[in-house]
């Protein structure tokens, strides 16, 4: 579940994916465009009122300011819309975490358990101990929860387990609060802790486990082939 190391990204790359990351918030997000304007008159203004004690020295100062301003609200309104859109989306909270800075251990690719609804438990080991994160439907997903910690409690050992089920109703973790939720959580276990939890948990549920429910009609074998092989 480790995470592979990051590349280099050159200046002229950066500049693209800012302006692939302000479409895309202009586009989902309507009051983005408004508060640009606001951060750019801003600054400008400030410069007009300094121009009159530092000249032509704030010429710089005012352009700086200016990017400044429009980098805060991209930003802050670029999250805003890149978590509107995961809203409801499979994977979306694993997806999130993954990419989150800091020792997390996740596997987008790999949940814990899932079953054929959609209904999915991820696995994540961070500083705060072993987190469970759920989607899908509350009731199945809380009784997987149950078995997987059953299941892992006695690989975690004294390390501290928590779960979460993503969703907006009462007793559930929204999407958008759950990078914060994360940060602001203990640290409870050493980096050398973390590595060793996820060789033991990796190791664990290595194993693939069959979704729940009643297969796709695919995987279902030919009607009468259960009773041929009874009958050899």
């Amino acid at each position: 579940m480790a995470k592979a190391p990051e590349e280099k990204v050159s200046f002229i790359t950066r500049l693209k994916q800012i302006g692939m990351v302000f479409q895309f918030t202009a586009k989902q997000d309507k009051k983005f465009v408004p508060l640009v304007i606001v951060a750019v008159l801003i600054p400008i203004a400030i410069s007009v009122g300094l121009w009159f004690v530092w000249g032509w020295l704030v010429i710089p100062l005012g352009i700086m300011l200016t990017l400044l301003a429009v980098l805060i609200v991209l930003n802050l309104r670029s999250n805003t819309a890149m978590m509107a859109s995961m809203e409801g989306q499979p994977g979306a909270a694993i997806h999130l975490i993954s990419n989150m800075r800091g020792n997390w251990r996740a596997n987008p690719e790999k949940p814990l358990a899932a079953t054929t609804q959609m209904d999915v438990v991820h696995l994540v080991i961070g500083k705060p101990g072993v987190i469970l994160i759920g989607e899908g439907n509350p009731q199945r997903v809380k009784q997987m929860i149950t078995e997987q910690k059953r299941r892992l409690g006695k690989v975690v050992g004294d390390a501290p387990l928590y779960d979460y089920i993503i969703g907006n109703d009462e007793g559930q973790l929204p999407l958008r609060k759950l990078r914060s939720t994360l940060i602001r959580m203990p640290n409870n276990i050493s980096g050398k802790e973390i590595n060793n939890l996820d060789r033991a948990l990796t190791a664990l549920t290595a194993r693939p486990q069959m979704p729940k429910g009643q297969l796709p009609k695919e995987f279902r074998p030919p009607k009468g082939a259960t009773r041929q092989m009874r009958g050899r």
